[in-house]
């Protein structure tokens, strides 16, 4: 037995089986739907269900929330059809033409940013290129066939090497072994292997309004990609960086956002602090993020927002900008940073 899926507006169809996932069915088909974590943490694949019965799988409370279920949303990346299907979804052209690949890459160096944040470039076999959008991720497979998923930090067109930002977190079974706390050490020379490109967080090109750029800690990766890819285009639109961080240490490459910025008459950079200490001495803006977007613009009708980093952050930032600033639903881009923890824990059907 098998089910039909109709996606509107696009009437693009597809078939899957009882026991496959949506996104999954639509992925096998060549069709590209918004997602990210593909585990029902990020939220980004959450679409309506306008006619038609799904199994809702185990999933982050925060990804849909009872209201939305009750509502007709379901999380395509862990929901099953239970019958025939039209589901309101944006299939994104062009995505599905670049070929998602499994392969092997070297650890060509290791450089500590922060303390707790490490950049590795993956040196690709010779002859080989990896092609995505600037704003995708890969996923690392370990030893065990485990995944660990990181963006991109580096544009397209300067991809001889792949550049990752990754936080320690403690306990994980690949960032302990890259902080040197758990044995064997991730080193230089190291052979990895990862598959990608994977993930809908790209600039969407096509459009003239003004940008603005929200990342927390490490969610400030795929942003990199996306402003070099920018500049690299001759993309003049107005962008405005806003990076949030506990401390001024998390702002790991301020000096080249501030450069962005010096050298840039449309890119304006507003670094943000949550919980300086005495000794840092900072004199920046303080507080959530978002909030700060949010003094700063109070009208986001006009405005695209690309947000990257914590899935609270993301979360709250969505939620507050479309209700409060009047974002536009369809212009708030996300890529919510999920851990192996938010993959198995916090969950409900």
């Amino acid at each position: 037995m098998s089910f039909n899926v109709t996606l509107k507006p696009s009437n693009r169809q597809f078939s899957l089986a009882p026991d496959q996932f949506i996104l999954q069915a639509a992925l096998a088909n060549n069709i590209v739907l918004p997602y990210g974590c593909k585990d029902g943490a990020c939220g980004s694949c959450k679409s309506k269900v306008v006619s038609g019965q799904v199994e809702q799988g185990p999933h982050a409370p925060a990804a849909l929330r009872p209201e939305e279920k009750a509502a007709g949303l379901a999380l395509l990346c862990c929901a099953r059809a239970c019958s025939d299907l039209v589901i309101e979804a944006m299939v994104l052209a062009g995505v599905g033409e670049i070929a998602v690949r499994k392969m092997p890459c070297r650890v060509a160096a290791l450089e500590r940013l922060a303390p707790d944040v490490i950049r590795i470039r993956l040196q690709l076999p010779a002859n080989e290129k990896l092609v995505f959008l600037a704003g995708q991720y890969i996923e690392l497979i370990l030893r065990d066939g485990s995944r660990r998923a990181y963006s991109l930090a580096c544009p397209p067109h300067d991809a001889t090497q792949l550049e990752l930002h990754v936080r320690h977190m403690p306990g994980g079974l690949f960032t302990d072994a890259l902080f040197g706390v758990r044995d064997p050490a991730v080193k230089e020379r190291d052979i990895l292997r990862f598959e990608g490109p994977l993930g809908t967080f790209f600039l969407r090109e096509d459009s003239d309004k003004p940008i603005v750029l929200l990342a927390s800690g490490t969610g400030f990766a795929p942003i990199k990609a996306l402003v070099e890819h920018a500049l690299h285009k001759g993309i003049t639109r107005p962008m405005t960086l806003y990076w949030g961080g506990r401390r001024p240490q998390d702002l790991y490459l301020d000096a080249l956002c501030r450069q962005w910025a010096r050298d840039h008459a449309h890119i304006r950079y507003v670094p943000v602090v949550s919980d300086a200490l005495p000794e840092d001495a900072w004199q920046g803006r303080d507080g959530f993020v978002h909030r700060a977007v949010m003094a700063d613009l109070a009208d986001l009708s006009g405005h695209q927002v690309y947000a990257c980093g914590a899935p609270v952050v993301i979360d709250s930032a969505q939620r507050e900008f479309i209700a409060q600033c009047g974002l536009p639903a369809d212009e708030f881009y996300a890529d919510a940073f999920t851990s192996a923890a938010d993959s198995v824990a916090d969950r409900a059907a």
